[in-house]
């Protein structure tokens, strides 16, 4: 008999639902699995539920919304819209106010991002090797405009500000005449710019601070052996190590900057002569005026901005081993 035979016979004598011991007990994983998975998504439904009666449904009619010339009046009949297709993204970039609030958010981005990022990288350098005592005062210190409100910060800002102002006041003792900032054109947004540095400094300093101290001393001590200084360890060790930190420093804060609101709304209503109109604050006065459509294509714009500036953002700074 040859050993097929053989083996075809063996198996001729084995009942159909007996199964080897392996089987069983990969059968049982799979069964635990799928009790796992059932469990997991029961606890889970409330928030699918939560989340997509207030979040992906929001946002779902938001999207079909842009495409329609929904207004005030169609409040009581939603459903009877006309479907206009681009016309409302057409229209914003023939808006020059739009266009305007699209420079301001620009210019608070491009100058504020740097700014905040290298005011936050000094201060965790500082705190990580250049400030021994109280150091944990300072970083409550500069950690605290973060959860301060917004509103108290405005009050303080506003103080410091205006014409008759704590910084004028300052600048007249040596002999300078300082402007009104929150009401001049020129330093409107500007002054915006430095309360916005000055809010969000705290954050990346966290953050960066997380990423020195996670790079090794061993590193620095080679480095000082082969007679590289204090810049060139900076340069040419920490800033390469610190690459995905400073993508998540940048991305975090061009998420914030891009969207920003609320210094503007309390410190100057987007004035004077539209100089600190931000995209966000275009989008809220939309809504006011009752043009839902219009500021909901306005808001798609802005994620668009939003997602084109992370993008690049990833690109400059990922890792060189990625």
């Amino acid at each position: 008999m040859s050993v097929a035979t053989a083996g075809r016979s063996a198996g001729a004598g084995r009942p159909a639902g007996d199964r080897s011991p392996g089987s069983r007990a990969r059968g049982g994983m799979a069964g635990q699995r799928r009790r796992t998975a059932i469990v997991a998504w029961v606890f889970a439904l409330p928030f699918l539920v939560i989340f997509a009666v207030f979040m992906l449904g929001p946002l779902l009619g938001s999207f079909a919304m842009s495409f329609t010339d929904l207004g005030v009046r169609d409040l009581r009949s939603p459903f009877a819209v006309n479907f206009i297709a681009f016309d409302n993204f057409a229209a914003l970039f023939q808006d020059e106010l739009f266009l305007k609030s699209i420079l301001n958010t620009f210019f608070f981005v491009g100058v504020g991002i740097p700014l905040t990022m290298a005011l936050g990288l000094l201060l965790a350098v500082a705190l990580n090797s250049g400030i021994e005592r109280f150091r944990g005062v300072f970083r409550v210190g500069f950690y605290t405009p973060v959860v301060t409100s917004i509103v108290a910060v405005a009050v303080v800002w506003r103080f410091i500000l205006q014409d008759s102002g704590l910084l004028n006041t300052v600048l007249s003792w040596v002999g300078i005449n300082g402007p009104d900032w929150l009401n001049d054109p020129v330093w409107a947004m500007p002054s915006i710019i430095a309360m916005g540095a000055w809010r969000n400094m705290g954050t990346l300093m966290i953050i960066f601070l997380a990423g020195l101290q996670a790079i090794p001393r061993d590193v620095y001590e080679a480095a000082e052996v082969d007679g590289a200084g204090a810049w060139r360890r900076f340069t040419g060790m920490t800033l390469p190590l610190m690459r995905p930190t400073l993508l998540l420093g940048a991305v975090l804060l061009s998420v914030g900057f891009l969207q920003v609101f609320e210094e503007p709304f309390v410190m100057t209503q987007g004035g004077p002569l539209n100089s600190t109109l931000t995209i966000s604050y275009y989008v809220y006065n939309q809504f006011g005026y009752g043009d839902y459509s219009l500021a909901s294509a306005a808001a798609y714009v802005l994620f668009a901005f939003i997602a084109a500036l992370s993008a690049v953002q990833f690109r400059l700074l990922r890792s060189k081993d990625t």
